[in-house]
């Protein structure tokens, strides 16, 4: 386990699109935010190529990657926005590269794949929250819990996620504790068979999605059942499934009934309700840093993922 450096005031944030291309007038509202902060930035060179539904080409993606890492006055790694794509280039990437220039990488959804990537090949610790064009710079503006969160990245402390930031039910009681690992479903899934294939054996498994009709999130609970990955896990938190509702069929399974039939077949502890993800207020957390789920008591306990 790697713990990345926490920021100060006046340090460089670096910004980069491993997806698809940010909106532009969002991204530049979300500068503001960086600098009510106190911190600087700088823009990846290929931050707003156009290539189709991807921010430039593999190729370009993963150099903005490699060279916000190497630059020594970059203290953190922000991504301007999800999409598609990062699991293209994940295979081009210097994982050694990374694991010795350990730095703050920060995003969620389509991220997800960089995030159990770098994990599993460097042992740096990631986060999971909401990113600039896509969270930061929408015109409706930011929750302050949302904000709020962001300020982890500028202490050392422990994070608790109880029912004061959102209603929680435990699915199946029990107390269970690991690595918090996961975060997006459909890119969790998308690394089985691959050689960054998610590890969740003894970890607490996170689990959120969004736009996934019910038989979709059907399908890809299943090939994490049958692949071992739900029987494995110690824990699994149930984040925000955004407007995952039956739009092609008329009849369908609930996407609670889904999620309750994998939950029991798993039969692990497991808690429901969690504002992260695809939602507003999203509550950001660590990747990769131990944490222990008391259903009882319906709390979280996550270390700090920085130092």
């Amino acid at each position: 386990m790697i713990k990345p450096q926490a920021l100060k005031k006046g340090d460089t944030i670096g910004i980069i699109s491993p997806a698809s291309p940010p909106n532009k007038e969002n991204l530049k509202r979300s500068l503001s935010f960086l600098e009510e902060t106190g911190l600087k930035f700088k823009l990846g060179k290929h931050i707003e190529r156009e290539y189709g539904y991807l921010a430039g080409t593999d190729e370009e993606r993963a150099e903005d990657v490699h060279t916000m890492f190497q630059d020594q006055e970059v203290k953190a790694i922000i991504c301007a926005c999800g999409g598609f794509g990062t699991a293209r280039m994940a295979s081009l990437l210097d994982y050694d590269l990374i694991e010795k220039n350990p730095k703050i990488f920060w995003g969620y959804s389509d991220i997800t794949f960089l995030h159990t990537a770098i994990r599993q090949k460097t042992g740096l610790i990631t986060f999971h929250g909401p990113m600039l064009s896509s969270d930061f710079g929408e015109e409706a503006g930011v929750l302050p819990l949302t904000k709020q969160y962001f300020q982890q990245l500028f202490e050392n402390r422990m994070l608790t996620y109880d029912e004061s930031l959102s209603p929680l039910e435990a699915m199946i009681e029990g107390n269970a504790s690991g690595e918090l690992v996961g975060g997006n479903l459909s890119l969790i899934t998308s690394s089985v068979g691959t050689d960054f294939e998610i590890d969740t054996k003894g970890n607490l498994l996170l689990i959120e999605d969004i736009d996934e009709e019910p038989y979709a999130v059907d399908r890809m609970l299943n090939q994490l059942y049958m692949a071992g990955k739900l029987t494995d896990a110690a824990g699994i938190l149930v984040a925000d499934f955004h407007n995952c509702v039956p739009q092609k069929r008329k009849k369908s399974i609930s996407l609670d009934e889904v999620l309750a039939h994998y939950i029991k077949l798993a039969n692990k502890p497991a808690l429901k309700g969690f504002k992260i993800g695809h939602c507003s207020p999203n509550i950001s957390i660590p990747l990769g840093t131990h944490a222990e789920m008391n259903t009882y008591e319906k709390t979280v306990g996550i270390e700090s993922g920085i130092l």
